[in-house]
């Protein structure tokens, strides 16, 4: 008090201004540092979403799941010719499709997923390349518990039993779409036989691994 000056009324009127720029000056670094804190918090919260959206896709494409055979398949064709055999026999392409699945599955829990979760994964992959099947529902329970407690939800009731879970089969009605979308392309086109042959290439071309393609089994050298 003894700083401010109000025996004249320029005294009184700078005092005035310099606590007004003092308290200008504060406020500016309130709401700079506010800003700080919130920009930091939505990026944080951005990263914890997509993180959790990447986590919640491999949980479903893991265990989605509780009937049939619940075991990835790691062989490709190269390993069917290898042993002699003719070849992979029916349901291989939804084989080959849930362990392609698996297998992006486990490189997003490589990137994203807690200690737990990136051992169990890499102890998945590492049975995938030794050519082991791989059953994947102890890191199922790892992403349930992590995904649960991330989003404030309560644990599984100790009542309640959940069966094994296995990957998630794909679709048939997506499978289906698919073939009568390649019929088509295959009858499309005012090009005549020319034009069918180069669409169909095409979409073998982009769809398609010649390595796991029965039909067109790939030359090793």
């Amino acid at each position: 008090m003894r700083s401010i000056d109000l025996g004249s009324w320029q005294a009184a009127l700078s005092t005035l201004l310099g606590v007004a720029l003092f308290a200008l000056v504060g406020i500016g670094i309130r709401l700079l540092l506010m800003f700080t804190v919130q920009h930091r918090r939505e990026r944080m919260n951005r990263q914890i979403n997509e993180r959790l959206k990447l986590l919640i896709a491999a949980y479903k494409t893991l265990g989605g799941s509780f009937t049939g055979n619940l075991l990835v398949d790691p062989r490709h064709m190269r390993d069917f010719r290898e042993e002699g055999a003719e070849g992979p026999g029916m349901g291989w392409e939804r084989r080959r499709q849930i362990r392609d699945a698996v297998e992006g599955a486990l490189s997003d829990i490589l990137l994203l997923g807690t200690e737990e979760q990136v051992r169990l994964a890499a102890r998945a992959a590492q049975n995938l390349v030794a050519g082991q099947p791989v059953q994947t529902a102890e890191l199922v329970v790892s992403l349930r518990a992590f995904i649960r407690s991330a989003l404030d939800l309560d644990p599984i009731p100790d009542g309640a039993v959940v069966p094994v879970q296995g990957p998630s089969r794909p679709s048939t009605t997506a499978a289906r779409g698919k073939g009568e979308g390649r019929a088509e392309a295959g009858r499309g086109g005012g090009g005549g036989a020319a034009g069918g042959m180069g669409g169909g290439g095409m979409v073998m071309g982009m769809g398609h691994d010649p390595e796991d393609d029965p039909a067109h089994p790939t030359e090793t050298k």
